[in-house]
């Protein structure tokens, strides 16, 4: 047996120069690897060392609830009679005076948003997504399996591929200006309420037998034009993503189906949906996570800086009426909540506990949503093989 030449054989190494070269290139490939690792764990490094200590106590129950369990509130920094400095959330203040009119305070400050917790924000950023994913997931999931499955190829359906692809790439204050405009501003959308608004109201309907009506009034800034803003902007990364899912299950699953006597709903709920689910679930997730952490959107549409009570504290009426009200308030949003106390507030030290413990906190919530994706894919990959 001859021995085959370098010339010959296209895998075989020439000569200790290229050699070199496919080193050199192999420690190239794997410095930018591990430079983009770096650069991860160094910023999360970062968030993890200044935000834990804002949630850990030294005493029991060694985490701090008050911080997770209060809404945003101005905080106060006065000097004591023994020349202390003290600093007070809002309410402990107020109480603090009240029990001790003659207390001797000097050289008060106060920070707005930098006292009490972030439970307002944090309430408000899990109800957006919960109707971000709501309607993202039904609408983001039919429109794939449509132009998957049904839609025939040409030039209308390769334009709505484009249009998809292009919406993918359009900035988050576009979306935000688009859902001010659509969701907020627009009198066609009905509201259920007992007192129709008559200034903005273009309709109203009762509701017989109750006593409440079918106003066409609009949203405004509001829980529900903040979610569909969200969700309209997660729409391009869900279709895509689930496009490629569906793209993925072997097309003699659907010729064997249909040979059976299948109709087509039944073949793409019986021998698609099935094994299309993994990847569904997940790029859904991800993509309703990378716009939950969006500020523009809900800076227009949903979201404010204080707010007393929480939306279904402050609903009225019962039932339907109830659900109405609470989805057409304005909500507070982690989002937003950091950024009004990063960069709408002067730079001061009293406010780096809440900014710091915000953005872990925040942190900690994406990284939930990511795990939820990975766990919900791992499930069902070991139930479902081909």
């Amino acid at each position: 047996m001859t021995k085959q030449s370098p010339l010959n054989n296209p895998f075989a190494a020439v000569s200790s120069k290229q050699k070199k070269k496919d080193a050199a290139g192999t420690i190239l490939f794997a410095f930018f690897t591990y430079f983009i690792l770096g650069c991860t764990v160094l910023i999360l490094g970062k968030i993890t060392l200044d935000g834990l200590p804002v949630l850990l106590k030294a005493e029991a129950p060694f985490i701090n609830t008050e911080f997770l369990s209060k809404s945003p509130m101005t905080l106060y920094e006065f000097t004591n009679e023994n020349g202390e400095m003290v600093r007070m959330d809002a309410d402990d203040y107020r109480q603090f005076r009240e029990e001790n009119p003659d207390a001797v305070v000097r050289e008060e400050h106060t920070f707005s948003y930098a006292g009490g917790g972030i439970w307002g924000p944090l309430v408000g950023t899990m109800l957006l997504v919960i109707v971000c994913m709501i309607a993202a997931l039904f609408v983001g999931i039919s429109a794939a399996i449509y132009l998957n499955e049904y839609a025939k190829k040409g030039k209308v359906v390769t334009a709505i591929r484009l249009a998809i692809m292009n919406l993918a790439g359009v900035p988050s204050i576009v979306y935000g200006l688009f859902g001010f405009a659509f969701f907020c501003l627009s009198p066609f959308f009905p509201v259920l309420t007992y007192q129709p608004n008559v200034e903005s109201s273009i309709l109203a309907i009762p509701l017989w037998p109750t006593e409440g009506y079918l106003s066409f009034e609009g949203w405004g800034s509001s829980l529900l034009a903040g979610g569909l803003t969200l969700a309209v902007m997660a729409l391009p990364v869900i279709i895509a993503a689930c496009e490629e899912s569906l793209k993925a299950v072997p097309k003699g699953f659907r010729e064997a189906s249909l040979a059976l006597g299948a109709t087509k709903w039944q073949c793409i709920r019986t021998a698609v949906l099935p094994y299309a689910a993994s990847g569904i679930l997940t790029a859904s997730v991800l993509g309703i996570t990378r716009v939950a952490g969006e500020t523009a959107p809900i800076m227009f549409t949903a979201a404010v800086a204080s707010k007393d009570k929480l939306p279904w504290s402050d609903a009225s009426g019962s039932g339907l009426y109830w659900i109405s009200d609470m989805v057409t308030q304005s909500v507070q949003a982690l989002p937003y909540h950091i950024y009004v106390v990063s960069g709408k507030l002067p730079d001061d030290p009293a406010l780096l506990e809440m900014r710091y413990g915000s953005v872990f906190v925040f942190l900690l919530l994406v990284i939930s949503f990511a795990m939820v994706s990975v766990i919900m894919r791992a499930r069902f990959r070991k139930s479902l093989k081909w």
